[in-house]
Parts: C-alpha cells; sequence; structure tokens
C-alpha cells in the first residue's frame, strides 16, 4: 500500500511540474525571407553566394506564451537585417549586422520591451545591432496542413511585406533542390517556400527592395 502511494505523489509531481513547464512555454508561428534562395542546388547557391543573400526579414507571430514574465499572446514583432555577406556563407562573416525592429502597435510599453528581447533572443547576432525600432499595426497568418506550416503571410504596416506559397514541382530547376540554408532563428518545425512577395520599404537600413516568386522562404513555428 505504501508502496502504491508513493508511485501515486511521484506521478502527481510529474504531471504538476509537466503542466508548469507547458504553462511557462511561448510559441507560435514564424515566417523568414532572405535575399538569396533557401531552397536550391548547389550551383544556384554558389551563383548567389556572395553577391545576394545579405538581406532578411525575419517575422514571429506568438500564439501563447510570455517573455520575462510579461505576457504576449496574440502579439507579433518583425525583424529585418542587412548584413556584410551572404548570411549562412560558410567562408565570410556577415556580421555585424544591421537591423530594424517593427514592434506590434497592440502592445504596451512592456510588452513592447519583452518582444524586442524575445526576437533577439531568438536571432542572436544577427539582431544583435539595431539601429531603428518602429511601431505599427502587424497582420501575420500561417496555414497549416497536415501538421506541416504551408502558406505565410505578414504585412507590418507600410514597412514590410510578405506572401508565401508551398513549394511544388514546377520549383524543381535542377532536380537537385534542398533546404541549402537553414532558418536563421531557432523554429521547432520548418518548411521552405516560395515568397509571392518580399518587400520592406523602410529608410534606415540604407536599403529597400520588393521582389517576388523566389524560393526564399522559410514557413514554420517556434516554441521556447
Amino acid at each position: 500500500m505504501r508502496t502504491f502511494k508513493l508511485f501515486l505523489w511521484v506521478g502527481l509531481i510529474v504531471l504538476m511540474l509537466s503542466a508548469t513547464g507547458w504553462a511557462s512555454q511561448i510559441y507560435g508561428d514564424y515566417i523568414e525571407t532572405r535575399s538569396a534562395d533557401v531552397y536550391t542546388g548547389s550551383c544556384f547557391a554558389n551563383s548567389e553566394m556572395g553577391l545576394s543573400g545579405d538581406q532578411a526579414i525575419l517575422a514571429w507571430h506568438i500564439r501563447k506564451g510570455e517573455w520575462n514574465g510579461v505576457p504576449l499572446d496574440g502579439l507579433s514583432i518583425v525583424g529585418v537585417a542587412k548584413a556584410k555577406a551572404t548570411l549562412g556563407d560558410p567562408f565570410h562573416n556577415p556580421y555585424p549586422a544591421n537591423s530594424v525592429l517593427i514592434v506590434d502597435a497592440k502592445a504596451n510599453a512592456q510588452q513592447r520591451s519583452a518582444l524586442i528581447g524575445f526576437a533577439k533572443e531568438m536571432a542572436g547576432q544577427l539582431l544583435e545591432n539595431t539601429v531603428d525600432v518602429e511601431v505599427a499595426p502587424i497582420q501575420m497568418e500561417v496555414e497549416h496542413h497536415g501538421g506541416h506550416p504551408s502558406k505565410g503571410f505578414l504585412r507590418a504596416g507600410d514597412l514590410a511585406g510578405i506572401e508565401t506559397r508551398p513549394i511544388n514541382e514546377s520549383d524543381h530547376l535542377c532536380g537537385n533542390e534542398e533546404a541549402y540554408y537553414p532558418p536563421l532563428a531557432q523554429t521547432a518545425h520548418s518548411m521552405p517556400a516560395v515568397s509571392l512577395l518580399d518587400q520592406y520599404n523602410g529608410p534606415a537600413l540604407g536599403v529597400s527592395w520588393t521582389t517576388r516568386d523566389k524560393r526564399n522562404a522559410f514557413v514554420g513555428t517556434f516554441a521556447r
């Protein structure tokens, strides 16, 4: 009887710890684009390396969770970066990179600070040197099919926009494509995608762009 009670108490403690861990977790959706194909063959990747791939947009939508004790449910943040070299190039250091953060207009002052801390932690060196912080309404959606993220949409005021679609057979140009570069931030699960629109219009980085129909996106989820 004592043995049974001991196992019962151990089971209850494990359940309580599991529930606490889940309650403190932060999770949601992630979209990324960059100025080089990420789903590509090595020959195509080498043709872009050193010439492009130094610009990127990273976006997070927090479905549920908190950061440093601040609840962030339903809020989003976007990071835009301009690096010194192709991001992911093993032969050249792209850092330091300059970055702009776009914070959700729905967030209060405490939440804005927490969102900035969260994005910097998730992206590391890429968003370390922030030259400007903007506040804008952010709309972000990721569709999921069969347990996989498949399609993404982002609009951050007039500053940044992304629309993606899943990879299909018409996107195989050389028959040897793969996810050549990994995502720039930590993800729980991600899939390469085609950006129908990849756009940044802000002045702080000294560069703006609009590209379409490029295999340069990731759509995914994150969890910490």
